[in-house]
């Protein structure tokens, strides 16, 4: 009976991570196709148009072209730490995946330490660019990694801090129970300021523009990944637009109402406010130009953080007289 428990377990956790995979995949080709799109129409022109209706497989051919590329390992890298870089920065984005509730029926595990989980993992992702920017035996890649370091350590404290002020009002750190608390009110109403942090600290967390510093094409070729090739670049640019997807579905929950809404399937309204999040997210990249380094980690430590402890304080004692 154990044995057969035990299957039955093992192949729902198959047939989920090969859902994943998939998702993962599609998303990021979609995504890709998008940001091209909306880069386009802001700068008044057509984009992609030759491949397929409206450039829709340009993306695919780009992504063939990529994996046809060779695999070329530059000289004098740190051979095993550069080859473990892109894995790394890819795996734990399929774990965040576990405990996303895209529906009440549709949530892998819905683990009582949910959100815990998901700023856990997402920090090896700072690890993973350490790593390639280290070995890679080029200064453009160490001062990228140098800089990826300090800007998470500066914004992941006001993000969590964030989170934290959900967390209190809700007394949980189950996502389902964060969507559940939102029944009659979503918590970007009651929680404004929180809100617009996240959103600011989750666009420097995935390395965005303005917050792109630390690859910085016009300073430092591409940073962290300059000496990658083929589909070593390849799981960056994944993971990227993965991290993307999964920060606007974290802001779903907390603040949108994750799954809630009117006459469409829970699903599908879930689906539509993370991509109205990943669309708001490239509108900033295409609209403000680059910080300065000094100006991104003054703003973190001067202006985020104080107003994140504020934010928390006021919730605090909100929910102490109330």
């Amino acid at each position: 009976m154990l044995c057969q428990i035990g299957g039955s377990e093992a192949v729902r956790i198959i047939i989920a991570l090969l859902g994943v995979i998939a998702l993962v995949s599609v998303n990021a080709l979609f995504l890709i196709w998008m940001e091209r799109k909306v880069a386009a129409h802001i700068q008044l022109r057509p984009g992609p148009m030759e491949v397929g209706y409206h450039g829709a497989l340009q993306t695919v051919a780009d992504a063939l072209k990529l994996i046809g590329k060779e695999l070329i390992t530059p000289e004098d890298v740190d051979r095993p730490i550069y080859l473990l870089a892109p894995i790394i920065i890819f795996l734990p984005v399929l774990v965040l995946f576990l405990v996303i509730p895209f529906s009440p029926n549709l949530i892998i595990r819905d683990l009582n330490v949910g959100i815990l989980l998901i700023f856990a993992f997402s920090t090896l992702t700072v690890l993973a660019i350490l790593m390639a920017g280290w070995s890679s035996n080029n200064k453009y890649s160490v001062f990228g990694a140098i800089r990826s370091i300090a800007q998470n350590i500066a914004y992941e404290i006001p993000l969590l801090i964030t989170a934290m002020s959900i967390i209190l009002m809700v007394g949980s750190f189950k996502l389902s129970d964060i969507v559940a608390a939102q029944e009659n009110i979503w918590f970007v109403v009651i929680q404004p300021v929180a809100f617009i942090l996240y959103v600011i600290c989750a666009t420097a967390e995935t390395n965005r523009a303005p917050f792109d510093i630390p690859e910085a094409e016009s300073e430092l070729v591409a940073g962290f990944h300059t000496e990658y090739s083929g589909m070593r670049f390849g799981l960056f640019f994944l993971a990227e637009y993965t991290n993307m997807f999964v920060v606007s579905a974290v802001a779903t929950v907390l603040f949108l109402g994750g799954w809630r809404g009117w006459f469409l399937p829970p699903v599908v309204w879930f689906l539509i406010k993370v991509y109205a999040m990943i669309f708001l997210i490239m509108w900033f990249r295409w609209t403000f130009p680059r910080l300065r380094f000094d100006q991104l980690i003054t703003f973190a430590w001067k202006v985020l953080i104080p107003l994140a402890f504020i934010n928390l304080l006021v919730t605090a004692l909100a929910i102490k007289l109330f």
